[in-house]
């Protein structure tokens, strides 16, 4: 009966010392858990402050790089437009000079073009050949403001102007190739009077306004040459 009582203690000791130590190999367990957590929260915040460094240099290279393009675009545009500004003034300069020329050599300014009238009478070809001599052509006239000006320059004399129907016959057309639509004839202009009449002068009538006529290209007349300087 004593030795019953006795092993009792031993007993609920051992169980005790059991329990201590299960306790504390779990609390190992988590504390080694922990730590692991831990250090891969540590290696991904690292992780990620280095994946954030390497997009900002990314983003930040790539903006150079952009900024860099768009600096070469830029001074490649600037240089061209510096380059056409360079040929447009010495474009200016040149008519500039080639209008000081004329100016000189009696030419009359109206509008955008110079006129230039004959002293002494020559057939119509012979009439172009001088303008073109002259770097123009036979005047061509678009409207009642410049038939009003050749009046006046004109000066009561009959002349040649640039309007033939040589190619075909009752088709008029200016010696730049364009169509006659502003028209300025006299009364029963254009006849063919004296037969094969392809050639146009300006004053043949007393009309100021109305006073153009078809001739002979062959008959002697002063003429008018015509320069467009713009």
């Amino acid at each position: 009966m004593e030795m019953d009582i006795q092993n009792e203690p031993l007993q609920y000791q051992n169980t005790e010392k059991v329990d201590k130590t299960s306790q504390s190999c779990g609390e190992s367990q988590h504390r080694g858990v922990f730590r692991l957590a831990v250090l891969c929260l540590g290696v991904m915040c690292i992780l990620q402050a280095a994946l954030n460094i390497a997009l900002r240099l990314y983003l930040a290279d790539l903006e150079q790089t952009i900024c860099n393009n768009q600096t070469k675009e830029s001074y490649t545009s600037l240089t061209t437009e510096r380059d056409q500004l360079q040929k447009e003034r010495d474009k200016l300069q040149r008519k500039l000079s080639e209008l000081e020329k004329t100016k000189q050599q009696d030419w009359t300014f109206f509008n955008t073009s110079m006129y230039f009238i004959s002293i002494g009478g020559k057939i119509w070809s012979k009439s172009r050949q001088d303008c073109r001599e002259r770097g123009a052509d036979l005047v061509t006239i678009n409207s009642r403001e410049e038939q009003d000006f050749i009046e006046k320059l004109r000066q009561g004399q009959t002349a040649w102007i640039g309007l033939t129907d040589s190619e075909k016959e009752g088709t008029w057309k200016w010696v730049d190739g364009s169509a006659l639509t502003t028209k300025f004839w006299g009364h029963d202009e254009p006849n063919s009077a004296a037969g094969d009449e392809d050639c146009v002068v300006t004053g043949y009538k007393p009309n100021p306004v109305n006073n153009w006529a078809d001739f002979p290209c062959n008959d002697w007349f002063v003429w008018i040459c015509e320069k467009r300087y713009f």
